[in-house]
């Protein structure tokens, strides 16, 4: 009995170990192509280990590292201002509808559940950001948008609907009042939902560009996704319109197409790499703790 509990423990763990390297070889792979010749690609293909070793692509997406740094800075400061006060709200609607003394606690979570499954659309969307609440050209305009997800409410509700109502009532009993007991006992039991929202709501605003899309147009208000997103549409544009790029002087055949697709995910993607690993021992709790539960 307890080697086959051993047998299968290692059969576990390798096949995590397979899952966690399949998971983890490509993104190895677009790191080695976006550090590799142009030339290289065209002859030899995609390798893990460039023959031919070049930063050209980097080269072209930071010709201008003002520009670049600049859509850094709009996209940290949207994603840390969004994901503290999203994140904020969003405990305090699932704290309400999670409390089962709340008269309309039925009523509220129904509401919250039926925006997942409708939603105003687009362009009402669209008239409201910029006729309604000016808010064109505004970094508002990227924040209130992804500010709370229904998704994200549910989530957090199944989590606060595990702490015994008995916490709440003895808080009561010894003076605090609602405010008090949310911040000095609710939302330090709630750290692992909260961490694993956290994170899921700043790769929210990370990612998002779409928004961007719709409401900028000062190119100093250009968040990283967009400014790479118009990179790579300008790649696509010289490389499928020859004369076009040969009028302008450029070598298409060096021209780094592949290489610098590559380095766009590198650039967009490698800084909430580095910060998933912080998290990653909240996320699968939060996840399974805070389970949607009615």
């Amino acid at each position: 009995m307890t080697k086959t509990l051993e047998l299968s423990k290692v059969l576990i763990n390798l096949l995590f170990i397979i899952l966690s390297v399949l998971v983890v070889l490509p993104f190895l792979l677009v790191i080695a192509v976006s550090l590799t010749d142009e030339k290289a690609l065209s002859r030899d293909g995609y390798q893990f280990i460039p023959k031919s070793f070049s930063l050209e692509a980097y080269r072209y997406l930071l010709d201008a590292p003002d520009v670049m740094i600049q859509a850094y800075g709009v996209t940290i400061t949207v994603t840390v201002i969004g994901s503290l006060v999203g994140l904020l709200l969003t405990a305090m609607t699932a704290y309400v509808i999670s409390r089962p003394d709340y008269r309309y606690n039925r009523m509220t979570t129904f509401y919250v559940f039926f925006t997942m499954l409708f939603s105003g659309g687009l362009v009402p969307s669209y008239i409201l950001m910029t006729q309604y609440l000016h808010l064109k050209d505004s970094l508002l305009a990227l924040i209130l948008p992804v500010l709370l997800s229904p998704f994200n409410i549910m989530v957090m509700k199944g989590f606060m609907s595990k702490i015994p109502l008995e916490i709440i009532e003895s808080a009561k009993m010894d003076g605090a009042r609602e405010f008090r007991i949310f911040f000095r006992i609710i939302l330090p039991l709630s750290t692992p939902a909260l961490a694993t929202l956290g994170l899921l709501i700043s790769f929210s605003y990370w990612n998002d560009w779409f928004n961007a899309m719709l409401y900028i147009d000062d190119p100093a208000k250009v968040p990283l996704q967009l400014l790479l997103v118009r990179t790579l549409n300008s790649i696509e544009f010289l490389t499928t319109n020859t004369e076009f790029a040969t009028q302008l002087g450029i070598d298409l055949a060096s021209f780094p197409n592949n290489s610098a697709r590559m380095a766009i995910a590198v650039l967009a993607g490698g800084p909430m790499l580095i910060i998933f690993p912080f998290f990653q021992r909240f996320f699968v709790k939060g996840l399974t703790v805070g389970s949607l539960k009615g």
